[in-house]
């Protein structure tokens, strides 16, 4: 099993304070058979689908909660900015997506009709109830996750790359200057939220960014075993 653990650079402020508390957490995803199965080729498509199929849901949602998260910011900058990250989420979806089930040879609109799995609907309901009834920076703690430990595992992963091309085009993306930037942008916005926010504020908003960080090693977990509903 190949070693991804390069690990995440520390870092001063909130979100390094924040990142201490999921590095087990972090290190659990790297050595999930499904991300080490990007990287030596051996996931299986029919989970990859499943998990396309899930994001698809789940961007959607997303795309919703970061619409969430700019109405509730006092700062313009950061209103506009989580204004155009709900927007790129959408866009991720119609274009990523399509051109990695063209290439799985998947129809997207078969895809579209896929039932939404438990995960799926524990982890969006978790972050709509905690963008809409929370403050701005409960919001900004639970939408951290999804950024950040995508940028960290496509840049694990982009350190490997992968033998096959459908993997390699998503490894790319999350591992390519462009996602990373979004990503530093985002930091840099919470971490100036850290300085100014009480120590009890800092405190709850950490619980839900241990929540949602759980929540992407069992949104990863679920796709590698293609789960349904049981009953």
């Amino acid at each position: 099993m190949p070693d991804l653990s390069a690990g995440v650079a520390h870092r001063a402020g909130w979100t390094g304070a924040l990142w201490s508390r999921i590095d087990e957490t972090f290190e659990a995803i790297l050595r999930h058979p499904f991300i080490i199965g990007l990287t030596d080729g051996s996931l299986d498509p029919a989970a990859f689908t499943h998990f396309l199929a899930q994001d698809s849901h789940y961007l959607r949602c997303y795309s919703r909660v970061l619409s969430l998260v700019a109405a509730k910011a006092s700062d313009p900058q950061d209103t506009a900015m989580f204004s155009r990250h709900a927007a790129g989420a959408v866009e991720v979806e119609i274009h990523l997506h399509t051109r990695l089930l063209g290439a799985l040879g998947v129809d997207p609109a078969a895809v579209a009709t896929t039932p939404v799995s438990p995960t799926t609907v524990a982890y969006t309901s978790y972050l709509l109830a905690t963008a809409y009834a929370g403050s701005y920076t409960d919001g900004v703690a639970a939408v951290l996750p999804c950024y950040w430990i995508y940028a960290e595992v496509g840049r694990a992963l982009g350190a490997r790359g992968s033998p096959d091309p459908r993997y390699q085009r998503w490894i790319d993306t999350y591992a390519g200057d462009e996602f990373q930037a979004v990503v530093s942008e985002v930091l840099v916005t919470a971490d100036r939220i850290g300085a100014v926010i009480t120590s009890s504020e800092a405190d709850h908003a950490a619980e839900h960014f241990v929540v949602t960080s759980r929540y992407e090693w069992m949104f990863w977990d679920a796709a590698f075993r293609r789960e349904t509903w049981p009953v």
